[in-house]
């Protein structure tokens, strides 16, 4: 597989350098970490200088060279993260692009492109984490609409959400696996409550969501009733695959920051940590390779990603986790400084090998799909 850029992307890069430098220096200043309605709007006005700029949609319908790009130029410019428009960017968005109706795709995947809604993830419930088949939000039909009941947990971004990519289940005497369904949820509907859900790290990007007896229309089921385990898996694929590309270049660039930081503060002379950062380096180097080959395989296969974004969610959770931990014996007693670079981020990336499956979940996904192991009993 030819991981080279073709010259026409590099002419794209160039385009794109020239772009971000002439843009960046007017956007309006980044709102608190906790004012998520000033946070929607700094991020769907984003967006929408994506969109009319010609970029908003180089996720989708871009080369994956291009893509790649794209992340690396906007990482290095120190432009701004889809932030919450990340789940209908990177989960829901290419979801409905590969799986809804055309009617589905006119309706929803041009209000995210342009920057005007906002989707949230209710997949997880308080039992039916890892488990996700294990879900019991409930689901009926009643004439041209689904009724249903439930909770949600770590719903990122449903204060601020306009929709909701939801799992229920339609099907109670199915097989666990065969008796769930996708659906889109308009979160002002009646029924719903949100319960925000303040982190480690003192922010509130999840909540608690509770459906009592809430309508969805049926022409909302994205794919067939009881076939949302198989929709879901093409979700998590891209959750997997492809979502956490950019944030690579993010650790790259904060690698290079910490040897800047060692040198100044005189920790560079510790010889073990030159190490660690030297191994930190080629971690990331081969992830972003496997980052490459992951969206190139992805392409050449009808654009969703396979099992090897599991391989990438695996290392990657635990390089970056491995990176804040070096990131703190740098900062050595103001690792404990939450105003310092850094502190935050260690905290955040103790998430990483339990959100959007636990590092258990990969290594199964791992010897089943990819090494042909027989499962578990």
């Amino acid at each position: 597989m030819d991981l080279s850029y073709t010259p026409e992307e590099e002419d794209f890069r160039a385009r794109l350098r020239d772009w971000l430098a002439k843009t960046l220096p007017d956007l309006p200043p980044k709102p608190s970490p906790g004012d998520w309605p000033g946070r929607r709007a700094y991020d769907l006005g984003w967006q929408r200088r994506l969109h009319d700029a010609g970029y908003a949609d180089v996720h989708w319908d871009g080369t994956p060279g291009v893509r790649l790009i794209f992340l690396e130029e906007t990482e290095k410019a120190g432009a701004p993260y889809v932030g919450a428009n990340f789940v209908g960017l990177l989960h829901a968005g290419p979801t409905i692009a590969a799986e809804g109706t055309d009617e589905q795709r006119a309706r929803w995947l041009p209000p995210i492109l342009r920057g005007e809604e906002v989707w949230c993830q209710g997949f997880s419930e308080p039992e039916a984490g890892s488990d996700l088949a294990a879900l019991r939000t409930r689901a009926w039909r009643d004439g041209h609409d689904y009724v249903v009941s439930g909770s949600k947990i770590w719903t990122s971004h449903a204060e601020v959400a306009d929709w909701c990519e939801l799992l229920v289940r339609t099907d109670p005497e199915a097989p666990r696996h065969r008796g769930i369904t996708w659906l889109a949820l308009p979160m002002d509907t009646p029924g719903i409550t949100v319960r925000p859900l303040r982190t480690l790290a003192g922010s509130a990007e999840f909540a608690e969501v509770f459906l009592d007896e809430v309508r969805v229309p049926v022409r909302n089921r994205v794919g067939e009733e009881n076939d949302g385990w198989r929709v879901t898996m093409v979700t998590l694929s891209f959750e997997r695959g492809t979502a956490f590309a950019g944030e690579v270049v993010a650790c790259r660039r904060v690698l290079a920051e910490l040897a800047v930081e060692a040198r100044e503060n005189g920790r560079w002379d510790d010889p073990a940590l030159r190490r660690r950062l030297g191994r930190l380096n080629a971690e990331f180097r081969a992830l972003w390779r496997l980052t490459q080959w992951n969206v190139s395989a992805a392409e050449a296969s009808g654009g969703v990603p396979g099992a090897g974004g599991s391989v990438f969610k695996l290392r990657y959770s635990q390089a970056r986790q491995e990176l804040y931990d070096a990131a703190a014996e740098v900062l050595g007693p103001d690792c404990l400084d939450l105003d310092r670079p850094w502190t935050l981020d260690r905290l955040s990336s103790l998430s990483y090998t339990i959100a959007a499956g636990t590092s258990q979940i990969q290594h199964s996904i791992i010897a089943e799909r990819v090494l042909g192991l027989p499962k578990g009993r």
